[in-house]
């Protein structure tokens, strides 16, 4: 069900979603060049690699992420339109509209026996942490809010929180992690604290 509720959202809003996504890679072309898109693998449903599908908002190199975050990069995350490419995972099965946004593969050792349980469900391109904190958060509140999605998803609760997300993009609530950054800091586990 949840399935066949993701897949009929995203192609009857394909009218809208779809001439964004367009002008937003036209942007992103012109002022950033190639590659348009930001590929990289992440831990899905059971935490199998996928291929998750962003706009490219930081210039190449090496340096923080702040430092190569561009003006029209960080525009497109205040807007969350960087997220947008993930409406193609969506339609592939390896995310969902709602569910544990889909962290980093090096985190996967670094996680508890019971933080393992993030990835019971797909992961989403929303979550009951983005619509409770998003950056804001420490990394201990937002597994623990994922978990509880885990714990408690339903239909209604994905409706919710889609509409939930949906304000908090109109208010750009939650967009900054500590500093003011566009990101937040690397998750390390609990083995050395």
């Amino acid at each position: 069900m949840k399935r066949a509720f993701d897949i009929t959202l995203v192609l009857l809003s394909v009218w809208l979603w779809l001439p964004v996504m367009a002008v937003t890679a036209l942007l992103v072309l012109a002022v950033l060049g190639r590659p348009v898109f930001f590929r990289q693998e992440r831990p899905g449903l059971k935490g199998k690699p996928f291929q998750l599908i962003k706009f490219r908002s930081m210039q190449a190199g090496d340096g923080e992420d702040e430092e190569r975050l561009t003006k029209l990069g960080g525009l497109l995350r205040m807007l969350s339109l960087d997220e947008l490419p993930e409406l193609i995972n969506v339609l592939r099965g390896e995310m969902s509209l709602v569910g544990p946004r889909p962290l980093l593969m090096r985190y996967l050792p670094r996680y508890t026996a019971r933080q393992m349980g993030r990835h019971d469900v797909l992961p989403g391109i929303t979550g009951w942490a983005q619509v409770n904190g998003r950056n804001l958060l420490s990394w201990e509140e937002k597994f623990e809010l994922d978990l509880w999605y885990v714990e408690h998803h339903t239909l209604w609760l994905d409706v919710k929180i889609l509409f939930l997300t949906l304000g908090k993009v109109v208010k750009r609530e939650g967009i900054s992690g500590e500093g003011g950054g566009g990101t937040v800091g690397e998750f390390r586990g609990y083995c050395d604290r």
